[in-house]
């Protein structure tokens, strides 16, 4: 079976393979105690749980040889030095998890923070779902090796050098038949780690861009069904989810071969143990309970090493997502890396945009030859069908993408050259992926203002319309909310992005689809509420419903990247263009 391949490479970068080996070496080293402690407990361990089967050896040949006495000391031994190799190994199976768990504790925080500190441009390039896929399955794809199977194969390769190491102690001819087994193990490895491990890394892709496109399916359904483009969306996730599928279908394919290999390589050991003891048996070499001990060794090799070898295919994945994180902490943010421009701080709210131009990396263009002006304390509403660059151009006006042509400014000071901190107290972005963080009610509102006075925040609440319900919850404006409290719906949710808003205080706001997630039952109160917080403020508004392009002081209609109309909601219809097919559309589907 072939595999659909994708059109849309992620941008965010994939570590190579000894970028990542480099990672994990520096982790070790990082934590020298703990890894040398693992190893020695594991080769401890190994070493104590052989000490049985050599002994049943010997107690194979007393009897043999009709010697009783001893029998039960030795039986007593065998089964001390048994679960003294069971303890140990399950010590070392602790200790490697706890280091494991440790790292990837770090290498979370870690890629988190690079996330959180990479410039818009590289997030929105890559795609959120990129992003979500590295941080959350790749994460927890990581953890699992880490936790379930790099115990299992480090004890399993620790078992393995002691095993060949004893079956040489009895007689060396026994330690190399038993090693013959070896070249068909890395024969089956050469054969399989080639083909899977692109398999592996395409089959991370094609998850990530699975995710992409569900989630952006799932977070602007209501756009797509206010202008009926279900069929274009559902062919995309058909798409995404049929390249997913042949990936994993692939790589089961290849998964079995390899099984094939790996038994090939067990009988080959066995039999050669088996043929050279009793050649050795019949000449004198050895005994029979030596024999026995050696084919016994080897035979216990099966199940971790075969567990070993079959636990590729867990490494191989976890490798692939580890690599994939480790190309995230490898980005640095750029800001930080160019000299700081010169400041300036705007005298007034008044926004233009000048001739702006702008396209994703080496794409196409999504903005062309955009010119507006929005005066100071008025509104305006962007209005198009998805892919027409509403949020493109929301997002250049809040500062977040620099245009390749043209300039934004805010007050008459182009925003590449208002500081940082300047622009975000000046302009502020609601969107429609609003969150609700873990705290108290008050905890969440306090990040827009940590200053705020329990009053401010009551009258940021009450004037959104939010401060009955707020004051109607069990503790008030205490009580928990986010994922280990009160789940609050979207409404509520989107109720306090706006109360944050509200004591933000910014002068130019940007509401790319604010509203959007609401249900029609809440739908006017929140247009309400998003007017009450951008009252008297320079507002641009990515409108879903087109009853909030309906309100604002003008309109302009995008398609392809350009303004095709510009006018008041009135001018508009009087024109029976686009805007007014788009308005006749709302209004018969609502």
């Amino acid at each position: 079976m072939t595999i659909s391949t994708s059109t849309t490479p992620p941008v965010l970068p994939v570590a190579s393979m000894r970028r990542t080996w480099h990672w994990l070496t520096g982790e070790a080293r990082r934590r020298r105690a703990a890894t040398a402690a693992a190893l020695v407990v594991g080769l401890a361990a190994a070493a104590a749980s052989t000490v049985p089967i050599y002994l049943l050896g010997s107690l194979i040949d007393r009897i043999d040889d009709g010697r009783s006495a001893g029998l039960v000391g030795l039986a007593v031994v065998i089964g001390v030095s048994a679960v003294i190799g069971g303890l140990g190994t399950g010590l070392s199976t602790y200790l490697i998890a706890r280091l494991g768990e440790s790292a990837v504790a770090d290498l979370r925080e870690d890629v988190l923070r690079h996330a959180l500190d990479l410039p818009a441009t590289t997030i929105e390039e890559s795609g959120r779902g990129d992003l979500l896929s590295r941080v959350g399955a790749d994460v927890a794809a990581v953890a699992k090796a880490v936790s379930q199977v790099l115990p299992d194969m480090l004890n399993a390769f620790f078992l393995g050098i002691v095993t060949v190491v004893g079956m040489a102690g009895i007689d060396w001819r026994l330690g190399l038949a038993g090693a013959l087994c070896i070249p068909a193990y890395i024969a089956g490895l050469l054969w399989y780690l080639p083909r899977s491990a692109p398999l592996y890394a395409q089959q991370r892709i094609a998850l990530a861009e699975r995710a992409q496109a569900t989630v952006e399916s799932i977070q602007g359904a209501r756009t797509i069904d206010a202008y009926e483009i279900h069929a274009e969306h559902l062919r995309g996730i058909e798409n995404a989810s049929a390249r997913a599928r042949d990936c994993e279908i692939t790589v089961f394919g290849l998964f079995t071969r390899f099984v094939g290999r790996v038994n090939r390589a067990e009988f080959i050991g066995l039999a050669a143990t088996l043929v050279v003891g009793f050649l050795l048996v019949r000449s004198g070499a050895v005994t029979v309970g030596q024999t026995t001990a050696a084919a016994l060794m080897f035979h216990r090799l099966f199940n971790p090493i075969g567990m070993m070898m079959y636990n590729f295919d867990e490494i191989q994945a976890g490798a692939a997502c580890l690599a994939r994180l480790v190309g995230v902490l490898d980005l640095r943010p750029t800001a930080t890396d160019a000299p700081q421009p010169p400041t300036a701080e705007p005298t007034s709210a008044d926004v233009e945009v000048r001739d702006v131009s702008f396209r994703y990396g080496s794409g196409p263009l999504v903005l062309q030859d955009v010119s507006l002006s929005i005066p100071a304390g008025t509104r305006c509403a962007l209005v198009g069908t998805t892919g027409a660059g509403k949020s493109t151009l929301a997002a250049v006006i809040a500062g977040l993408f620099l245009p390749d042509r043209g300039q934004t400014l805010i007050g008459g000071v182009s925003v590449p050259d208002i500081a940082d901190d300047q622009l975000r107290h000046w302009v502020a972005t609601v969107t429609q992926e609003v969150h609700v963080f873990s705290g108290t009610v008050e905890d969440d509102l306090h990040l827009a203002d940590p200053r705020a006075s329990r009053q401010q925040v009551l009258g940021a609440l009450d004037r959104v319309g939010a401060r009955d319900w707020v004051e109607r919850l069990d503790d008030g404006l205490d009580t928990l909310v986010g994922e280990h409290g009160v789940e609050l719906t979207a409404a509520q949710a989107q109720h306090l992005a706006l109360a944050r808003l509200v004591l933000a205080d910014p002068r130019v706001v940007v509401l790319d689809e604010a509203t959007a997630e609401a249900g029609s039952a809440a739908a006017g109160e929140l247009d309400a509420a998003a007017l009450a917080a951008t009252e008297g403020r320079t507002t641009l508004v990515v409108a879903h419903r087109l009853s909030q392009a309906a309100t604002a002081d003008q309109i302009l209609v995008m398609d392809g990247g350009r303004i095709v109309e510009r006018g008041t909601h009135d001018e508009l219809l009087d024109r029976a263009g686009r805007y007014a097919r788009l308005w006749r559309a709302w209004r018969a589907h609502s």
